[in-house]
């Protein structure tokens, strides 16, 4: 099916407004960036954060947890919306929530406000599962990898542009409000390009949305993320995060139970299960896990004096950000379309496969070389470039597993698969930092660095293994599995379809 023209229920297509490709594209990579960058930019001030509102440091570590949690609860459901309301007036509400919570964390000085305002922040990560369904239906399959490829890499180089301007904008010691303008400002712009941009088209897929599911699965992700990212301030042996661990898995065990009996379930337990989601939801844990471990070990890192730890550079915030992380962030930029490409002419999986090696280089290099600036920028250069690659492999995975009524729900699986991934990176790396404290100095012993590279590391040999398990299966079981078919793609997603009882024609990756 060709750009411009919509699948009705009986398959035929209609017309409809041609879609303008590029400027398609520029619309959500902009959506997206409102996303990682609203996730990113706080990191740097949850200290000022604290002195300024006048909380413990345990307090402020809500603003992280509050919209990591808002996300998890909304991610699905904005997805299956999505699916069943169409793209448009689903992304244009997140992006008015988005303002409307960006606006108040400018305005208030209150703690409560402030979660409030997270929270309305965390359902901007319902954008990229959109944005994906949007490019699957609006673009013809040759243009399909690139641009999902440009879109997602804006979820690791929007992070980069949060962290650099916190630091431009606070690296003084100013106000905690200032980054959140920047946020507002792109939020506004993408809501504007985006009434402008995005198409109209009429709803061709009937169903419902499954609220007591959603709800179920909201709570079963609420008590696994709780413990994850509150561990460190509980205790990981405390009556709160072992029984907030225990729910989790009676919650989201009944859960599945409970979607097996629904006739219209908000995910398909078969989904879940099918090996070709499997693959792209471990990776994008992985490559989560991994991206976060990334950020902090070097930021951490290169801001420690090394008169009084014996190690690091003593960069201040800003040049932290613009000397070490930034030239990933611009790498990532360049690479996206070439990504794409590579996609489009091997196939995801060995695409994948060859963006891991190089982040376990990468962490390689920090474990064994952080001692020279250059090194540290050349390990923030390919674990950049994993990140990257991997972010452009994942959706082109997910949608040649999924039947295209299924897209914005199976992408928003994946989304929270990777949230999980940076809560566990961000929790586990300052666990591992805090834990070797030298009291002397106060700072961690240059051996916990070594430990989180290493952390790191292993995070992307799981995405080589992940992936090169699942080019094996696919050549055992043939190109219909692999995730990259002659036809475009669509062979693997079609079977998946006519499995679930139901077939429609599907745009699939070239």
């Amino acid at each position: 099916m060709s750009a411009g023209a919509e699948a009705s229920p009986s398959g035929t297509a209609t017309p409809s407004r041609p879609t303008r490709p590029a400027l398609l594209v520029l619309t959500l990579s902009l959506a997206v960036t409102t996303l990682s960058l609203l996730q990113s930019l706080v990191v740097p001030v949850l200290g000022p954060i604290g002195e300024q509102l006048g909380v413990s440091p345990a307090a402020a570590g809500w603003v992280l947890t509050a919209n990591l949690l808002a996300a998890a609860v909304l991610t699905p459901v904005l997805g299956r919306l999505g699916d069943i309301h169409g793209e448009r007036p689903v992304v244009l509400g997140i992006l008015a929530a988005v303002a409307v919570g960006t606006l108040l964390a400018i305005v208030t000085r209150s703690l409560p406000l402030l979660l409030v305002a997270r929270v309305l922040q965390g359902s901007s990560y319902g954008l990229f599962p959109l944005s994906i369904s949007l490019l699957r239906r609006e673009l013809p399959p040759e243009r399909l990898s690139v641009a999902m490829s440009i879109v997602s890499s804006t979820l690791g180089v929007g992070g980069v542009v949060g962290l650099v301007a916190a630091g431009l904008l606070t690296g003084d010691g100013g106000d905690y409000h200032r980054p959140f303008w920047i946020g507002l400002g792109v939020t506004l712009v993408s809501l504007a390009l985006g009434a402008v941009t995005l198409p109209r088209r009429a709803v061709t897929v009937t169903g419902r949305v499954d609220w007591a599911g959603a709800v179920l699965l909201g709570i079963g992700l609420v008590l696994l993320l709780l413990p994850v990212s509150q561990g460190n301030g509980w205790g990981w042996t405390s009556p709160a995060t072992l029984g907030c661990a225990a729910g989790a898995v009676a919650v989201l065990t009944g859960w599945v139970l409970f979607q097996q009996r629904r006739a219209e379930p908000l995910v398909r337990p078969a989904l879940l299960a099918d090996p070709r989601m499997l693959v792209p939801n471990l990776a994008g844990l992985a490559t989560g896990v991994g991206l976060f471990v990334s950020f902090l070990a070097v930021m951490q890192y290169v801001q420690t004096p090394p008169d009084a730890a014996g190690y690091g550079f003593g960069a201040p915030v800003l040049e932290a950000a613009v000397v070490y992380l930034l030239p990933g962030g611009v790498l990532g930029i360049a690479l996206a379309p070439v990504a794409g490409r590579v996609v489009d002419r091997i196939g995801p999986l060995l695409t994948l496969l060859s963006g891991s090696v190089a982040g376990v280089a990468g962490f390689v290099v920090l474990a064994a070389g952080r001692a020279e600036p250059s090194l540290v920028v050349v390990a923030g250069l390919l674990t950049q470039a994993w990140v990257t690659v991997a972010y452009a492999a994942l959706p082109a995975l997910v949608v040649s597993a999924v039947r295209s009524s299924e897209t914005g729900v199976a992408n928003a699986v994946n989304s929270i698969a990777r949230a999980v991934g940076q809560a566990v990176g961000s929790t586990v790396t300052v666990a591992l930092l805090a834990a070797t404290l030298d009291p002397a100095t106060g700072f961690p012993r240059a051996a916990a660095f070594t430990a989180v590279s290493l952390l790191g590391a292993g995070a992307a040999l799981v995405v080589v293994l992940v992936s090169a398990g699942g080019m094996v299966r696919a050549g055992r079981r043939g190109p219909r599995d692999s995730g990259h078919t002659a036809d475009g793609g669509t062979a693997g997603a079609e079977r998946a379809t006519a499995c679930a009882g139901e077939w429609s024609p599907v745009s699939g990756i070239r």
